[in-house]
């Protein structure tokens, strides 16, 4: 038996048109999966220069921090397996200061964490199934120029130990992984500076950028049996960075 064969199993990626989710999502779709992603944009916005790949995977129009969209949004399959929330979004020049901005930043990355996982709950109550947050390494050193970011990110780590302990007995576990500094669109401020990166990489251990791969061996572990054992934990991935 392989414990990541994910064969039959139904799996949805919020955040999984680009960057980190995208990965994770064809690291299911790859293990025999039924894979689903929301984006909040209308699907041909999705292009393969941004580090999107939609082929093989169910796609649902949805703005996961309107409340009201993730009520309505229809099921993605007749039941649920695993549940991965990898939205997230970040403001950069001081935009986080301002309250609109603070607001905008924490609503995708935490408030909508827990709209989705509540929507799902009975679906994977059901199942037996598993939740997988995507945070960030942010949520445990200050990220200076990104407040919301960085309190958002602490969130999710908080709400994944919460939503561990209060959904056990249910038997949903509910796990995170942190990522350091990865290859996507929403880090383009630093790989796309040669000045930034080059420091950045002298603070890796591995002497690399993730990528979405990387995080996605780390999700398919924590959805897997292999982790039956493991709730409200929030795995760290970055190449050693916060050592």
């Amino acid at each position: 038996m392989n414990d990541l064969d994910f064969t039959g199993k139904r799996v949805l990626i919020v955040g999984g048109t680009s960057g980190i989710g995208n990965g994770v999502a064809h690291g299911f779709r790859k293990r025999g999966a039924q894979v689903a992603v929301w984006g909040t944009r209308p699907q041909a916005d999705y292009r393969a220069e941004d580090g999107s790949d939609l082929s093989g995977l169910s796609f649902f129009q949805v703005d996961a921090s309107d409340n009201a969209q993730v009520e309505a949004a229809p099921a993605p399959f007749d039941g649920l397996d695993v549940l991965v929330l990898a939205q997230g979004t970040v403001l950069y020049k001081k935009g986080e200061f301002q309250m609109d901005g603070f607001r905008k930043v924490v609503g995708v990355n935490l408030d909508s964490l827990m709209a989705c996982a509540l929507k799902f709950h009975e679906a994977l109550k059901a199942s037996g199934g598993a939740i997988v947050t995507i945070s960030s390494t942010a949520a445990y050193h200050a990220t200076r120029g990104n407040p919301a970011y960085n309190a958002s990110k602490a969130g999710a780590v908080a709400l994944t130990k919460t939503l561990g302990q209060a959904w056990a007995t249910d038997g949903v576990r509910v796990n995170g992984v942190a990522p350091g500094l990865v290859d996507t669109k929403l880090t383009k401020v630093t790989t796309e500076n040669p000045e930034r990166l080059a420091g950045a990489l002298r603070g890796i251990p591995l002497g690399r950028l993730g990528q979405p791969e990387d995080m996605a061996g780390a999700v398919l572990f924590l959805a897997s049996p292999l982790a039956s054992y493991v709730t409200g934990q929030t795995l760290i991935v970055d190449g050693g960075l916060t050592l």
